[in-house]
């Protein structure tokens, strides 16, 4: 596949089946826990929906109209000046070639330009690539998780200073 066919977008109503469905299938595919996790997330259903807020965004990876990915920024709650990137998965025949590290950047360039201080993530160990992605990007290994976003199935828990 082309990089040229892949455009990093807003997220638009009609994108929510195909995001979700993207999202749950990786659950399945890395036998991730279901509950505490995005997985049981009201939101994963109608991400569209979910990031209308202020201070707020959540991007797709557009493959000539074809939804291969996602992930997005929001205020993390319970703190100032943090956000989390959130709900951040690709396609299989989509990963590995770099457009992961492009959605990344571009969350993490939203993020310092919303006024964000820190971001901060939450994984699981089994995602060896996204997490080796995030540890390249600066975020630091912390063991306790900050602010309430109620993924008590998440084992990895990350921060970088923007």
């Amino acid at each position: 596949m082309d990089k040229d066919t892949i455009d990093i977008r807003e997220i638009r109503p009609e994108d929510n089946v195909q995001i979700e469905h993207i999202i749950r299938a990786c659950f399945y595919e890395f036998n991730l826990p279901l509950e505490g996790t995005a997985y049981s997330d009201k939101e994963t259903s109608k991400l569209y929906e979910s990031y209308q807020g202020n201070n707020e965004v959540y991007y797709v990876l557009d493959n000539v109209g074809e939804v291969v990915g996602g992930a997005g920024i929001k205020p993390l709650p319970d703190t100032k000046g943090i956000c989390e990137i959130q709900k951040m998965y690709i396609a299989p025949k989509f990963r590995g070639k770099g457009y992961g590290k492009q959605l990344f950047k571009k969350c993490l360039k939203s993020a310092k330009a919303l006024g964000y201080k820190q971001c901060y993530l939450e994984s699981a160990t089994e995602l060896e690539t996204a997490i080796h992605i995030y540890e390249t990007f600066g975020f630091s290994h912390i063991k306790k998780p900050v602010g309430n976003t109620g993924h008590y199935s998440c084992s990895v828990k990350m921060i970088k200073d923007l």
